[in-house]
Formats: structure tokens, C-alpha cells, sequence
């Protein structure tokens, strides 16, 4: 009888082979999946759903998180005190506690392939944007270094800095939230499909963890909430804002969340914005350099203003001080969740953000 109730839950199961399926589906379908799933389905659906999450101050998604590693804690210590009781049905116990997690996982995975995993699969941004993404030279690169970091010495100077000259924002935290959907609303002006009414972004409370496991911010697809490490230096939170604001408008690969985090920072009114989106555009296009050109990365790197520096010296350092194990398994954990989305590039698809600010300079100059 006991064995015929686990037998029953086995079905369940069948919701992660279905939803692999789909992906799979959708991978092979992106002008499909961008019309009626991206552009329709989940736009609809992250917009309402996003606003009624977002009256909330606090994180919805982190409460959820939290929520299911306790239950689980105290299911696997029910089950241990249950088999104590009664060891004659510990095969039965702890057996039912694995199909439960395993059937737990399956719904959340198919669920989470329905409710924002398709968005993998969409059309590339270049593609949406009309965005020329072609093959160039490392002298093209060269020169978008060149500009950025010309942009990014003037921007420099306009901001805010702290007793030992680090940049720091005027506005708080919540108001940097609050503001974050000016360049979005600037922006779509430009690019109509970045265009609509989200719910705000949030601070995570447990953002020490987050800055453990080397993570800036995430997107929590079951709420629609975009949450973001309030511990990471000052300068690059405004780029992490907007990077998860892409993902909850539907853009799901990384390189292009950060290509429309530079767009929208770029287009804010705020010059700390600004400052934040060109800063992480010159980290990523002399990242790229430098795999070129080790000899002209070096030559540029010596037009960095002593702000620049600064920054750059101490959010190396910020983030030194939470390298160890958790952060490496953390990284591998993510780069996994990347390539099981179909990017195949895993971690290292953010370099490919520089084909997008490449895109964009050509365009200019046309």
C-alpha cells in the first residue's frame, strides 16, 4: 500500500522531460517564440504580475527561496525522526522524501520554462533592434575603447566621491530603485520593444549571501522581481538595476541584459546612472581587448582617469574578499543554468555584449 502511494506521485515527474521538451521546441523556433510567447504571453503576464509583486517593499522571491530550504530542512528532519520511530519503514520514508523533491523540482522546473525560461529562445536582440552584429576588426574595438573611456573620464568627474575618492551615489538606495525605470522610459523611445510598466526593482536582505556566492543580482522569474546585492559597491548598482530590469522585460541571455543595462544607464537623466553603464562598458570592451591586443590594452589602460582606477581597484577588491569555494561552486552552478538555457558560451556569453556596443558605435557613426 505504502509503495502504491509513492507509485501514484511517479507521473509527476514527467513535467521536466515536457519541459525539456518545449525548450527544445522553442530553441528551433525563435520568430515563433518572440511573437506570441515574448512579445504577447509574457509581456501580459510579467506586467501584471510584476506591479502586484511590486507593492511590496520586500523581495517576494527571497522570502519564497528561503521559505523552501527551511521546509526542506525540517521535511528531511521529520523523515529522520520518523525512521527512528520506526526503522522497519525508513526504505518507505526516505524513498517518499526523494520522489517528493524530485517531483517538487520537476513542476517548478516546467514552470519555470512556461512562466520566463522561453525567453532563451526569442529573437536576438541585434535582430529586434536591427543591430549590425557583424565580424570586426580589433582596430574597430580599439576605437570603442578609445571613446568609452574618453566618455567614461568625463563622467567621472561629475559624480560624488568618498573620504578616500571612490565614487559613491547622491541618491539612496531606495531612490536609486525608484528612479531606475527613467532610462527605460528614455530608452524605449529609441528601442519601443524595452518599452513598459514593470514593477520596481528590489534589494535583496540577505544580500551578504548573494555577495558570498559572487552574485550581483537575480531575477526571480516565479514573482517577477528583479533583485539586486545592496552590498556591491555604489557604482555599479544602477548597471546591476537595469541588467535585471532587462530580464524581467523578457531578455533572458546575459550579454544582452548588460547591453541594454549600458542603453538604459546611458539614456537616464542622472549622471551617476550614466557613470555606471559606461563604466561596465569599458571593464567588458577592454576585457576584449585584451585578449587581442595584450600591448594596446595596456596603452589604453594608461588614459584611465585616477577615478577610474580607483573604482576599478576597489571593486577588484570587494569582490577578492568573497573568492573561496562557495563563490567557485556558486559560478559553476550558474555557468550550468546557462548552457541548460541553450547558451552555450555559459559565463563567458557576457564577453559578447561587446558585439552589441560594437553594433551601436557603427550605427552612430553611419
Amino acid at each position: 500500500m505504502e509503495i502504491k502511494k509513492i507509485l501514484k506521485k511517479l507521473y509527476l515527474i514527467l513535467f521536466l522531460p515536457a519541459a525539456i521538451l518545449i525548450s527544445y521546441i522553442a530553441s528551433k523556433s525563435a520568430s515563433i517564440v518572440e511573437s506570441l510567447y515574448s512579445n504577447n504571453i509574457y509581456k501580459s503576464l510579467s506586467q501584471v504580475l510584476s506591479r502586484i509583486t511590486g507593492v511590496f517593499f520586500f523581495s517576494i522571491g527571497e522570502l519564497l527561496f528561503l521559505s523552501i530550504i527551511i521546509l526542506l530542512i525540517l521535511l528531511i528532519i521529520l523523515a529522520i525522526v520518523k525512521s527512528v520511530k520506526d526503522s522497519r519503514k525508513i526504505v518507505y520514508i526516505f524513498s517518499n522524501l526523494i520522489v517528493n523533491i524530485i517531483v517538487f523540482i520537476s513542476i517548478l522546473y516546467f514552470l519555470f520554462i512556461i512562466m520566463w525560461g522561453l525567453n532563451y529562445h526569442r529573437l536576438p536582440f541585434s535582430t529586434i533592434a536591427r543591430l549590425d552584429t557583424k565580424p570586426t576588426s580589433t582596430r574597430e574595438l580599439v576605437n570603442l575603447c578609445e571613446k568609452l573611456i574618453e566618455k567614461g573620464n568625463t563622467l567621472r568627474q561629475k559624480v560624488s566621491v568618498d573620504s578616500s575618492g571612490v565614487t559613491n551615489l547622491n541618491l539612496s538606495n531606495q531612490e536609486v530603485f525608484v528612479n531606475a525605470y527613467k532610462g527605460y522610459e528614455n530608452v524605449s523611445k529609441i528601442y519601443p520593444e524595452l518599452g513598459g510598466s514593470y514593477g520596481k526593482p528590489k534589494g535583496v536582505f540577505f544580500s551578504k549571501g548573494l555577495s558570498i556566492m559572487g552574485i550581483s543580482g537575480i531575477y526571480f522569474p516565479f514573482t517577477f522581481e528583479a533583485n539586486v546585492n545592496t552590498e556591491i559597491p555604489d557604482f555599479i548598482l544602477p548597471f546591476t538595476i537595469t541588467h535585471e530590469m532587462a530580464h524581467q522585460r523578457g531578455f533572458a541571455r546575459e550579454d544582452e541584459a548588460n547591453f541594454i543595462a549600458y542603453l538604459t544607464c546611458k539614456s537616464h537623466p542622472n549622471v551617476e546612472f550614466q557613470y555606471s553603464g559606461t563604466l561596465l562598458a569599458i571593464i567588458h570592451s577592454m576585457n576584449a581587448l585584451y585578449r587581442y591586443d595584450e600591448d594596446k590594452h595596456r596603452e589604453l589602460k594608461e588614459n584611465y582617469s585616477d577615478g577610474i582606477l580607483k573604482d576599478l581597484r576597489f571593486l577588484r577588491e570587494f569582490w577578492e574578499a568573497y573568492e573561496g569555494p562557495v563563490e567557485r561552486t556558486s559560478s559553476r552552478i550558474n555557468n550550468a543554468y546557462l548552457k541548460s538555457n541553450y547558451q552555450e558560451d555559459g559565463i563567458h556569453s557576457y564577453g559578447r555584449m561587446v558585439d552589441l556596443l560594437l553594433a551601436e558605435y557603427r550605427g552612430k557613426d553611419k
